[in-house]
Order: C-alpha cells, then sequence, then structure tokens
C-alpha cells in the first residue's frame, strides 16, 4: 500500500471505528445517501480540504466508539475531575502527593495571559520523565488519565491529555483544543500533541520541546485523527 492510500486508509478506520476503509456507510456519516460513498469522494467535496491541521482535510463524528482508550480517560474524568478541581482552586485541599502536582501548575499558571498559560503547561507538563505504556501499564498501548500520568507519567499522548485538561481548568474552552494523533515522517514513528487553536493559527504543544511553533511549522507531521471532549476527526494530507 503507498503512502497516500495508507493516510487514507488510517483516515476511514479512525472514522468508521474499524468499517473497510474504501467505503464508508452512511449511518456513520450521519447522513442519508442512496448509497455508500468512498472516503476519496468525501474528501475530494469536503469544504476544508488542505486547510485543517497541518495542511490536513478534516472529516468530523461526534461518536468516540472507535477511540475506546479516549473514551476511558473521559469516563476516568468524570471521577478525578472533582478532586482535581478542588485541588487546583485551593491547596489546602490537596491531600495527594499527585493532586499537589497538579495544584502547582494550576495556581502558578492561573494569574498569566493565555500565551503565557499555554507556554507555562507546556514546559511543566515536559518535565515529566518519558516512559513506554508496556513499561508502566502493562500494555502495549495505554491512554493515562491526568492523575495517572502525574503519578507514573507516559508516552506522548499522555503529556498531551495532562495539557489538555490542565488548560480546560486553566479557562481554554473544549472547541479551543484538541489532543492529536499523528505520523512523524522524520523518526517514522507515531507520535502525539495537543493542538491549541487560536484566532489565526493553531499552536502545537508538543512534549520534544518547550518552543511552542504554530502547526505549520511541522512540515514531518502526518495527523491521522484527533478529539476533544465531544468530537473527533480523521485526517487526511495528500
Amino acid at each position: 500500500m503507498n503512502r497516500r492510500r495508507f493516510l487514507i486508509a488510517s483516515a476511514a478506520a479512525a472514522l468508521a471505528g474499524g468499517a473497510p476503509p474504501s467505503r464508508i456507510a452512511p449511518d456513520i456519516l450521519g447522513a442519508r445517501p442512496a448509497m455508500a460513498v468512498t472516503l476519496e469522494d468525501l474528501i475530494r467535496r469536503s469544504e476544508n480540504r488542505g486547510k485543517g491541521i497541518f495542511g490536513s482535510t478534516e472529516l468530523s463524528l461526534k461518536s468516540f466508539k472507535a477511540l475506546p482508550q479516549w473514551a476511558r480517560v473521559l469516563k476516568r474524568l468524570r471521577v478525578e475531575g472533582p478532586a482535581l478541581q478542588q485541588c487546583g482552586d485551593d491547596r489546602a485541599r490537596c491531600d495527594k502527593d499527585v493532586l499537589k502536582a497538579w495544584n502547582k501548575i494550576i495556581a502558578d499558571a492561573g494569574l498569566h495571559s493565555r500565551n503565557r498559560k499555554l507556554q507555562m503547561v507546556n514546559s511543566y507538563f515536559n518535565r515529566w520523565p518519558y516512559k513506554l505504556d508496556h513499561e508502566v501499564y502493562g500494555a502495549r498501548e495505554y491512554w493515562a488519565s491526568p492523575m495517572e500520568f502525574l503519578r507514573r507519567s507516559g508516552d506522548c499522548e499522555d503529556y498531551a491529555i495532562a495539557k489538555f485538561f490542565a488548560l480546560r481548568q486553566l479557562g481554554l474552552e473544549n472547541e479551543e483544543m484538541r489532543v492529536v494523533i499523528l505520523w512523524d515522517e522524520i523518526r517514522a514513528i507515531g507520535h502525539a500533541v495537543l493542538a491549541v487553536y487560536q484566532e489565526e493559527d493553531i499552536l502545537i504543544l508538543d512534549s520534544l520541546s518547550n518552543v511552542i511553533l504554530s502547526h505549520w511549522r511541522y512540515k514531518q507531521y502526518v495527523p491521522q485523527y484527533s478529539m476533544n471532549e465531544t468530537t473527533r476527526w480523521a485526517h487526511v494530507k495528500v
């Protein structure tokens, strides 16, 4: 399979939850066409063709059925969330080291400007050591919640997830951010970053660097899928 076909197949899997990449069923798309259409047809018809993150074309869906790891994180946040919120608001209510670590960045960044908050959150969580899932959780793939990451650390998507929810507590809206799963063409491995949407740009918070740059600066990043608390997107960059 050539590179273009591979990327389209990856987008189809993300969009359709494992359905065959050549065809996307009408109910997956939330529409009622007379027959299934190819993903390439959808890309060709898309109004945002090439205008998405990293120059990709985006297709959205309001379901996390195809992303069980992300669904598990959101479910866990319903349990962890109240403690993180209370501790972020009042250090006296931080009864565990992991909560005190959360409070530190929330309290320190809370009074600063939006851009300064991004810089502080990015560099703060980048201090945690990179650890592979099989080393920490005994699993090939495991997405950690913020408390799990603070307690045990993790790999690239875990940094992005912790930054996402820290910035949510610091006032950024869900619609302003996405966790992005991508392919790094230079290192030839999968990777994940946090994307923060500005009025005229998309900024990338990357575990590989404390420097925050525009998504246009990352020519080596090929997005596959992204998500926030309500929506997921499949990406094709061809």
